[in-house]
């Protein structure tokens, strides 16, 4: 591989060696969102509101307390904090015991889907830096899942349909924090967009949250655009509300 950056680096398949690593990156990967989407939430100018009025009850009911105050208002920031701290543990952990639990078996022993790893050299030793899955699906499928969800197509149906043939549903991308905006993830896109097409996919779809601008932005660089919206965020769907954290669908047609 010849990268654009100064960075050498390499994209391969997983091996069962590369689970410890693989593992680590993702519950990282998952669980970095917490802040940002808990700034984002406490930003929104609702909860901002909110915490104005909670936070002059306090005061007003601790006889001009101002401790009382802050009190009240960092109730209510804990209470969006676990909102959003729930939404992607809970998703981690969802995944940790499904497809993660035995990458093997859930990937590579699928034909019509990958996994692979990218790693760099890191005082002379190779260090895996990321990840990106795909699996291979019929479009049946989705349509189960779209019931499931009971978010929906936004406005008209979708332009891809649901007799659209085989697509292949990008699971995971992760990059390790350090090795951002060097083109490691840019690539490992690349990657999955061009194993798409050697299966003879018609589209590739994949879900983001509302939170994550910055694979939003990637995803759109790509050519994805958004076809739905849910809040199944596998945890209790007040969490999703009070977080103001939904689910998007984005689907590019290759």
């Amino acid at each position: 591989m010849a990268p654009k950056n100064n960075i050498p680096f390499s994209i391969r398949k997983y091996a069962p060696s590369d689970q410890p690593a693989v593992m680590s990156l993702f519950r990282d990967g998952i669980m970095e969102h917490v802040y940002p989407a808990f700034f984002k939430t406490l930003s929104h100018p609702d909860h901002i509101g909110i915490a104005l009025s909670i936070s002059m009850a306090g005061y007003v009911l601790g006889g001009s307390s101002y401790f009382q105050a802050f009190l009240f208002g960092s109730a209510w920031a804990g209470l969006l904090y676990y909102c959003c701290n729930e939404i992607y543990e809970g998703y981690m952990e969802q995944r940790m015991a499904a497809d993660m639990a035995n990458v093997q078996t859930s990937y590579l022993d699928n034909p019509d889907s990958a996994f692979w790893v990218a790693e760099t050299e890191v005082k002379g030793q190779q260090k895996s830096v990321g990840i990106a899955a795909v699996i291979g699906k019929r479009s049946e499928v989705e349509g189960e899942r779209f019931d499931d969800w009971n978010g929906g197509v936004i406005g008209e149906e979708s332009e891809f349909g649901q007799d659209a043939g085989s697509y292949g549903e990008l699971m995971h991308l992760v990059v390790a924090f350090p090795w951002r905006r060097n083109y490691f993830g840019s690539e490992m896109m690349q990657k999955v967009m061009d194993f798409c097409k050697e299966r003879g996919y018609s589209r590739v779809v994949l879900d983001v949250s509302s939170s994550q601008t910055a694979a939003i932005a990637l995803f759109q660089k790509f050519g994805f655009v958004q076809t739905a919206s849910h809040n199944n965020t596998h945890s209790n769907r007040w969490f999703s509300r009070l977080a103001r954290i939904n689910m998007l669908r984005m689907e590019k047609v290759i």
